[in-house]
């Protein structure tokens, strides 16, 4: 009998003490997960989520929108969108509409957003520069971008300080007011102001856990991971004082027969 307890012990105090040193190697897996809920601007109407995880300078981005612009000139409507970095990391509100011609137009917006740190396009060049080709843009009223490309240091220093947006651009023309319709864009005056302006935007923040790669938004709420960490450290710590008390036990019970 004395045996038996002896061997129980043993093991469980090992099961206990690897329970707490994995607890931190939980946390510490260099990934990071940021998401976004994107809110219309300018009436747009439109609504949409983004996912993106970061594993040292790489990225995996899931972005799905609806309710956008959905032709232009008789073609599905190209919208561009970006990771927006060096301002505040946020969204305008209807007081950045400076010459009060109803439209939040990309400029008027850029001191809550900032500029161009990374092009979320469809595919090739990430970079600024692809930040209006529209030959890598979304396409029509609702799609979804799922794709892998490097980070760049500006970008990730934008999100690790929280001061990343996502914006998504291109409005219908006739939601606009009669100025708004009427105006050229502020980036390319070859297009209408509509073409270019804001629809969605929605400041990038750590999700509530490290999401797989490209794994789908469930909708169901998640609990952080150094909550589960914290209940496997504290699984371990009872563990431990269980074995305590059962080597306890066959000290009382070897003394006893010692007697």
């Amino acid at each position: 009998m004395n045996k038996t307890l002896r061997f129980l012990a043993v093991p469980t105090l090992a099961l206990g003490a690897l329970a707490v040193s994995g607890a931190p190697a939980m946390a510490a897996d260099g990934d990071q997960t940021y998401q976004a809920t994107l809110g219309q601007l300018n009436g747009s109407s439109a609504s949409g989520t983004v996912t993106l995880h970061v594993t040292g300078n790489q990225a995996h981005v899931v972005l799905n929108v609806s309710g956008l612009a959905q032709t232009f000139n008789n073609a599905p409507y190209p919208h561009v969108q970006h990771i927006h970095v060096g301002a505040k990391g946020q969204c305008p509100g209807p007081a950045a509409d400076t010459n009060g011609d109803g439209v939040i137009s990309t400029t008027e917006g850029a001191p809550a957003y900032g500029k161009i740190g990374t092009t979320l396009s469809t595919s090739g060049d990430t970079s600024p520069a692809a930040g209006l080709d529209l030959k890598v843009a979304g396409q029509g009223s609702a799609y979804t971008i799922d794709r892998s490309f490097p980070l760049n240091a500006e970008t990730k220093a934008a999100l690790q300080n929280g001061t990343a947006a996502v914006v998504v651009h291109g409005l219908d023309p006739a939601t606009l007011s009669a100025a708004g319709q009427a105006a050229k864009s502020d980036l390319v005056p070859s297009l209408p102001l509509a073409a270019t302006s804001p629809a969605l935007c929605g400041t990038l923040a750590v999700g509530q856990m490290n999401m797989p790669v490209g794994g789908a938004d469930t909708g169901v709420a998640q609990t952080p991971q150094k909550n589960d960490a914290g209940v496997l450290a504290l699984g371990g710590g009872l563990v431990l004082a269980a074995a305590a008390g059962g080597t306890y036990i066959v000290r009382r019970r070897r003394a006893a027969d010692a007697a």
